[in-house]
């Protein structure tokens, strides 16, 4: 049976309902992850945590360590990745508290660490990332949304921008002229680095705030953090539906 990892972000710091085994160092050849990875048992499953960002929150999106974070998850033993983000939305049908299970992505990231190969390497290697997110992990995943009754979307494109800040309205405009759906900060390099070290990985969108433009006066936060209360919690749901029924 596969050991699956999940990567909580914002609103996820940590996952209820999972029995701590121990936990692996958070040092890596590529500097420190965000946190150390926490290994437990959850349903009779071995599954780890990893906080994106901290615990607690304080590492915003363009300073991860996504490099470490993704080795040190590697090194733990994960053989599949389940990653938490919390998203805008930009899509009509993406509004707030609704989930995605995108299938594809367009980088709009810069300055990243991106890639596990760039030095003293025996060849230039290219990965194949043609479709960024594994099917067979995210099929499962749709039917575990539809199993417990969560309004989802089965596709999505997701931009991954910047950060930290929210972005314009005029970006968001580019962004979905370019067809994407969602819009987050930590999508990348994070799905390329998984899929550099053949580790199954998909995503679990939750729309927190309708993107820059889309809705009606400033986003607060204030108002995401109200979203991901619920939402998370809904989150926590489908990720223990899913361990229970791998």
């Amino acid at each position: 049976m596969n050991a699956l990892a999940i990567i909580g972000g914002t609103g996820l710091t940590r996952l209820p309902g999972l029995k701590r085994t121990g936990e692996a160092s958070s040092e890596t050849p590529f500097g420190t992850a965000s946190a150390p990875v926490i290994k437990g048992l959850m349903a009779g499953r071995e599954v780890f945590f990893m906080a994106r960002h901290g615990d607690p929150h304080r590492i915003p999106p363009h300073r991860v360590n996504y490099r470490a974070n993704l080795w040190a998850l590697k090194e733990a033993g994960a053989d599949e990745i389940l990653a938490v983000n919390a998203v805008g939305g930009i899509h009509p049908a993406m509004g707030v508290g609704h989930f995605c299970v995108p299938h594809q992505l367009i980088d709009y990231t810069w300055g990243r660490h991106s890639t596990f190969f760039e030095d003293d390497l025996d060849e230039v290697t290219h990965i194949d990332f043609t479709h960024p997110y594994d099917e067979g992990l995210r099929q499962r995943l749709i039917g575990v949304l539809a199993r417990v009754g969560v309004a989802h979307s089965a596709y999505g494109v997701y931009a991954a921008t910047q950060g930290p800040r929210l972005e314009t309205a005029a970006e968001i405009s580019l962004l979905e002229r370019d067809g994407c759906d969602i819009v987050g900060m930590t999508g990348m390099p994070e799905a390329a680095l998984a899929r550099e070290l053949q580790l199954p990985y998909a995503s679990l969108s939750l729309v927190v705030n309708p993107a820059a433009g889309k809705g009606k006066g400033v986003i607060t936060m204030a108002d995401i953090e109200k979203v991901m209360e619920s939402g998370m919690e809904q989150a926590r749901a489908v990720i223990n539906a899913m361990v229970a029924g791998a």
